[in-house]
């Protein structure tokens, strides 16, 4: 390459400026309309602060067919937490209909350092779940998937057990994961009076619900929380 031909390429490779490498560009150029369209719309969604041109990301030369982006820390401290871009023709490449498409691929050690940096980094003592939902047979399935609809539509966040399991085991899995409550569908309860028993991790009560009054229940437990 002669002098000239790295001094320019070092031009626009450094440049934050879609206008300045429009000089370098054909009038008619489809890379830098579509740059500006996406400056538009970042603009239009309110999120331009968020965004710079860089000329110089360079990212999977062999499937990319538009603009390629990372994403960074605002401090800029670490390297990507992800990356990605536009890819037209990638489904269509293993045997998939032609779908424009767009994609990024994460980075999971990255966002970790910046949580920690930022003391964020969640515990994971808890897994979230307010409540179990426990089918005591095979035929109570269905039982208990309606039992966690409606703790679900109440607020709660529920982790149901479709599987043969001994009921000492569904409390030591409840009590792990940190969870307040135990439904547990089954037993004479649920064959006369389609009731449910409901086990409190924390205090050790059990109580009787029905079925039909179990949203409520949810909703009283959320309050009270």
């Amino acid at each position: 390459l002669t002098e000239e031909i790295v001094i320019q390429l070092t031009t626009i490779l450094t440049s934050k400026s879609i206008d300045s490498i429009r000089e370098s560009l054909p009038p008619d150029s489809e890379a830098a309309s579509q740059l500006e369209s996406l400056m538009e719309l970042a603009a239009s969604y309110g999120i331009s602060d968020w965004i710079e041109f860089d000329a110089s990301v360079v990212r999977g030369l062999a499937y990319y067919t538009g603009i390629v982006f990372e994403a960074f820390d605002r401090t800029g401290t670490l390297r990507a937490i992800a990356g990605g871009g536009r890819y037209d023709k990638l489904l269509e490449t293993f045997g998939g209909e032609a779908t424009p498409a767009a994609g990024f691929g994460f980075g999971d050690a990255v966002i970790m350092e910046l949580l920690k940096d930022k003391g964020i980094l969640p515990s994971f003592e808890k897994s979230g779940f307010d409540a179990v939902v426990f089918a005591m047979s095979e035929d109570l399935y269905g039982g208990a998937l309606r039992a966690a609809i409606l703790l679900r539509e109440a607020g709660k966040s529920v982790d149901v057990i479709l599987e043969p399991k001994k009921t000492k085991w569904v409390f030591k899995h409840a009590d792990r994961i940190g969870v307040r409550h135990v439904i547990l569908v089954g037993g004479d309860e649920w064959a006369d009076n389609e009731q449910v028993s409901v086990k409190d991790m924390e205090g050790g009560g059990q109580i009787k619900v029905p079925i039909a009054e179990l949203s409520a229940w949810a909703k009283q437990s959320v309050s009270e929380s």
